[in-house]
């Protein structure tokens, strides 16, 4: 039986719960629970923080998690590893300090540098050659130059709103650019590949809707070309011959716009279906 770590809270937690839920997955009833089995499809979930999951998973107790890029890197557990991206949660992190202080990475050099992710920080500077005085903190990173406890942050930047109301402003490269991330123990484990191919159907799902239309026959590679699909359109005859229907996967964020430009071109009938799940 496959064991899953999964977020119990936070901003992982929704979300994760949703996409195993579309793959098909049982989900927990209630927020307490922090175990579950699902026989029907041979696995078995654990509901931890989601800093802890990389540790479980990399220690081998549990198979495989759901965390955050930044979480696995952060706990630098040498037997877990990333296996694939999940497109949600995606944040960046940067260092900060307060303007005209510091201009580049190497400036760090000796300073105190606060953060709530030690060993992500930690590894990056390494990578730099650059020798710091970690703080570390468990939240409100940006109030520590203010409180002097640090000359500058390491933190996840979204906007830069929180930095400038905290007199603060980025600098040097991006240290990470973070995401929700499927990882992996040191062992392959049987039920792993379904997990995948069962997520990679959700996101495919998410991504791309179903566009039906009948078209003038003549006018098929015009209508292709607007709508290529993931390897081809079916295209099939109707009762006038005239005329075709084609069926065709796009994607989701710009079907309105291939709608029009399909109308334009002469398609009627158009209509788009959502897709629960898929396989390619």
């Amino acid at each position: 039986m496959l064991r899953i770590a999964v977020p119990n809270k936070g901003s992982l937690a929704e979300t994760a719960a949703e996409m195993l839920a579309e793959a098909g997955y049982a989900g927990r009833r209630d927020s307490k629970d922090l175990h579950l089995v699902d026989p029907e499809n041979d696995v078995e979930f654990f509901y931890l923080r989601p800093k802890d999951i990389a540790t479980y998973v990399g220690s081998g107790a549990l198979h495989v998690g759901i965390t955050g890029r930044d979480l696995l890197m952060d706990a630098r557990m040498p037997g877990a590893r990333e296996i694939a991206a999940l497109g949600f949660a995606n944040s960046t992190f940067r260092f900060a300090a307060p303007p005209g202080r510091f201009g580049d990475v190497t400036d760090l050099d000796g300073v105190r540098v606060a953060t709530s992710y030690p060993g992500l920080v930690d590894a990056f500077l390494d990578r730099h050659g650059v020798a710091v005085d970690l703080v570390p903190l468990d939240g409100a990173v940006e109030s520590a130059v203010e409180l002097g406890v640090a000359d500058a942050i390491a933190d996840v930047v979204e906007t830069g709103t929180t930095l400038r109301q905290a007199g603060l402003e980025v600098f040097g490269p991006p240290i990470l650019t973070s995401e929700a991330v499927l990882i992996a123990g040191p062992h392959d484990v049987e039920g792993t590949e379904t997990l995948l191919r069962r997520l990679h159907g959700v996101m495919v799902a998410r991504r791309y809707v179903l566009i039906d239309y009948d078209l003038p026959a003549d006018l098929v590679e015009q209508a292709v070309a607007l709508t290529p699909g993931v390897e081809s359109p079916t295209i099939s005859p109707l009762r006038d011959p005239e005329w075709v229907a084609v069926r065709v996967m796009s994607p989701r964020k710009s079907v309105n716009q291939v709608m029009d430009a399909l109308y334009s071109l002469g398609a009627r009938a158009i209509l788009v279906t959502a897709i629960d799940a898929a396989r390619l």
